[in-house]
């Protein structure tokens, strides 16, 4: 690739967001315009560009366009348009956020001076502020400028602060530490904060909002004894504790105690497992970290999708869906610990997936048949305690534990094929893990019901 001018950082990232002004278009075309006009754009980058101004090009990148973000810019609109053809405004303000977000991110980043991310140096908090700012901003309107393509016209609120909560997500995720392309995880959080919130229903968050009063003294004090306790134990750490308390607050609000006793016996079922075996663990060098204490991290990545389901359940009318995801994801989270933990105990011999290669115990996205077998156990027993609380019909039991299966084998794919260069981490595999048991228990129970 031949440059005719130098590589200028801030000239890329003005063209980044200069881009998304094109969003504005998205109010008078068809969803067929823009899916078509968004794959010649992706085509264009991939060939022509680097050849009019590859200037715009990263040094590093010389050899890899395709996998480039200026090639994933686009692509990430192609995509969200074909999943929401329907949401224009939603593609518009999730655009808006790549663009503007996260293109002055970058500016203020390399230009102001500020404290870095604690759990990303390579982040700042001027890049952050920046993003947020910024993104809001230019989502909010985006949004509302396309409102009038949805029929019926989303929530004015939905238009105006729902894109703020969206960015303040995606830049939230824009600071984990890995390698996975921004322009491809910023737009989808986005996106998918804002698909899950226009289901919310107004007279139904106002009913949510006053039952919660009433509960909410007791919610505090009962999560900050759990929270408290498992810091005295060495379970969890300080960050730890306090997103476990917030998660467990919030569940308690939208599905009741319930739901919460499900909650703390999955962190049970996996601190118990995780102590166990652990001499031969610590031999290894395979134990968890930190003595085996769960940081704030890990606690959103196994329960933050189910927090998410519970408040999606309280606050609109796909209730009966909602729970099922909730219980399927709290279950995925708690069974895949069990596997992995008895796996890496007592399992005689463990298989890379997907190539089925013998590995070391221990080893990402390795699978036994003890840890197999745990796992399994440990979905049905979790899955039951969810139907004993009412949480789900009994019926349901089958597509929970499947659900359940099918995302620990998913993460474990990714863990042998994705984790290793660094594009994610075991956090995000939890996540993916959790979000991926949900979406396949849901299609299960609405297919066999």
């Amino acid at each position: 690739m031949t440059r005719t001018r130098p590589f200028s950082e801030n000239g890329r990232q003005l063209v980044h967001v200069a881009v998304g002004t094109l969003a504005l278009l998205l109010r008078y075309l068809t969803a067929l315009e823009a899916t078509v006009l968004a794959g010649m754009a992706v085509a264009f980058n991939a060939y022509a560009l680097p050849r009019v101004a590859g200037h715009l090009y990263r040094p590093v990148e010389a050899r890899q366009r395709l996998l480039s973000g200026i090639t994933l810019y686009p692509f990430a609109i192609l995509l969200l348009l074909a999943a929401l053809p329907d949401r224009r405004d939603i593609v518009a303000a999730a655009w808006g956020v790549l663009a503007f977000g996260d293109g002055m991110a970058t500016i203020a980043g390399h230009h102001i001076r500020s404290p870095r991310i604690p759990w990303n140096r390579e982040k700042s908090a001027a890049g952050s502020a920046a993003f947020i700012l910024f993104g809001s901003a230019a989502a909010s309107f985006l949004c509302w400028w396309c409102r009038s393509t949805v029929i019926p016209p989303a929530y004015p609120w939905f238009s105006i602060w729902m894109p703020v909560v969206a960015t303040i997500a995606a830049a939230a995720v824009e600071t984990v530490p890995i390698k996975l392309n921004d322009n491809v995880s910023v737009p989808a959080a986005a996106a998918a904060v804002l698909w899950l919130t226009s289901l919310v229903s107004e007279d139904l968050a106002a009913n949510a909002a006053a039952a919660a009063w009433g509960t909410l003294p007791l919610a505090l004090a009962a999560n900050a004894v759990v929270a408290g306790a498992g810091y005295v134990a060495r379970t969890v750490t300080i960050p730890g504790a306090i997103c476990g308390a917030l998660l467990g607050i919030t569940i308690v609000l939208t599905e009741g105690w319930g739901g919460w006793l499900l909650l703390v016996a999955t962190f049970a079922l996996a601190v118990l497992t995780s102590r166990l075996g652990l001499r031969r663990k610590t031999q290894l060098g395979i134990a968890e970290a930190r003595g085996g204490r769960r940081g704030a991290g890990n606690a959103f990545a196994n329960t933050g999708v189910a927090a998410g389901a519970a408040v999606l359940g309280a606050l609109s009318y796909a209730r009966d869906a909602a729970q099922v995801a909730f219980v399927a994801a709290l279950v995925a989270g708690g069974s895949d610990t069990v596997a992995s933990e008895i796996g890496k105990a007592w399992g005689r011999r463990t298989w890379l997936v997907p190539t089925l290669r013998r590995v070391p115990p221990g080893t990402s996205g390795a699978i036994s048949a003890e840890g197999t077998a745990a796992g399994l156990l440990g979905a049905l027993a979790l899955g039951a305690l969810g139907v004993a609380c009412g949480l789900v019909p009994a019926w349901t039991l089958p597509a929970i534990v499947a659900g359940a299966t099918i995302g620990s084998f998913v993460e474990s794919t990714m863990g042998a094929t994705v984790e290793g260069p660094g594009i994610v981490n075991n956090d995000v595999l939890n996540f993916l893990n959790t979000a991926i048991a949900a979406a396949a228990a849901i299609f299960l129970a609405q297919a066999f019901q």
